[in-house]
């Protein structure tokens, strides 16, 4: 039964894997979309900011920027902790 499970999933992972693969653009040619052509023409007018991808990055995703600098000080706090080490207290 254990083996019918692991087939099943296995068939349904490699037609996921094949699906994403042939739909990936080619490499070189990014495609644009028309998300693309808002931020370019409209980066500077709405932000102030000349750089399109510093726009993009600090003011249209600004809170998802400040979620993963969330993560990443939390992990990095959580490993300092980790390899300081505990003191045992001298009798």
């Amino acid at each position: 039964m254990k083996t019918a499970y692991a087939v099943i999933f296995m068939s349904i992972l490699v037609v996921f894997l094949f699906t994403a693969i042939t739909t990936l653009h080619p490499m070189g040619y990014p495609g644009h979309t028309e998300m693309d052509d808002y931020f370019i023409k409209n980066a500077q007018i709405e932000v102030g900011a000349n750089n399109v991808v510093t726009s993009i990055v600090f003011d249209y995703r600004g809170f998802d920027t400040l979620g993963e600098a969330t993560v990443l000080f939390t992990a990095v706090i959580s490993v300092v902790a980790l390899l300081r080490g505990v003191k045992k207290d001298e009798e």
